[in-house]
């Protein structure tokens, strides 16, 4: 599969044309988009716009936002390979989430035998803390990748895992608003709450894109590798000692 029509989907040649005799003169400029053949709507409106409009539309969770970038930008559908800017969302995303997760854990009240929720771990350096956090977030981000990728391939026949990583990365950018409590003081857990259920909802939108599959299926994706990640990160918070995030359906994201 080439490039697609962003509203129905429907292979397009090409996504828009560059030359004097395509010059538009409502726009002043010498890119024509390309009509669909099926839908008659523009194949692909995003390739004029900017980063900051992607974004928005991103959060609003607009499935043609997500087929731009994962069939006609990213062209996961051709090439199983990871971008190299996937590669550097994903160190930046597992930035922040080491940043919540730390947070998170200082916030919450410490047990009766301990001042400090961070107990043992505490007393160590600034350095072994903030590598325990990242290892702790990056085991979190492989087991949910990995979930994710082994329901898709083994019940679903997806054989391209590289693309569901890049699915979810890309639905994933919505962990950056946090960066927002470096200005305004938030209640940090529940900031972490609210935005890692915006993360789990355009998850889901963006693994219903790809695999084109029902809102019932990717949903039972998206919450199968929330679940297993939840399991995971308690067992280890457990085993250090470390305030659990919960085992309710709330600790989940």
């Amino acid at each position: 599969m080439g490039k697609v029509c962003i509203e129905c989907k429907y292979p397009v040649p090409v996504l828009y044309t560059t030359s004097q005799a395509a010059y538009d003169r409502k726009t002043g400029s010498p890119v024509r988009l390309t009509q669909c053949p099926r839908c008659k709507h523009f194949a692909d409106k995003y390739v004029e716009h900017d980063f900051v409009v992607l974004f928005i539309d991103m959060v609003l969770i607009k499935p043609q936002v997500y087929r731009h970038l994962l069939f006609n930008r990213l062209q996961v559908a051709e090439d199983d390979k990871p971008d190299r800017s996937i590669i550097r969302l994903g160190v930046l995303l597992l930035l922040f989430d080491v940043y919540l997760t730390w947070a998170r854990i200082e916030k919450q009240a410490p047990t009766p035998s301990t001042t400090s929720t961070l107990g043992i771990l505490n007393q160590q350096p600034i350095v072994i803390q903030y590598i325990f956090f990242l290892l702790l977030c990056l085991t979190e981000t492989i087991i949910f990748h990995s979930t994710i990728r082994f329901i898709s391939f083994y019940y679903y026949g997806f054989t391209k895992p590289n693309a569901v990583s890049t699915a979810l990365l890309v639905s994933s950018c919505t962990k950056l608003f946090p960066i927002l409590m470096v200005i305004w003081n938030y209640d940090v857990p529940a900031a972490a709450k609210s935005v890692g259920w915006a993360v789990v909802v355009n998850n889901l939108e963006a693994l219903r894109i790809l695999l084109d599959v029902s809102y019932p299926k990717a949903a039972l994706l998206a919450f199968s590798g929330a679940l297993v990640r939840s399991l995971s990160t308690n067992m280890i918070l457990y085993w250090t000692g470390l305030p659990m995030s919960g085992w309710g359906f709330e600790g989940w994201v």
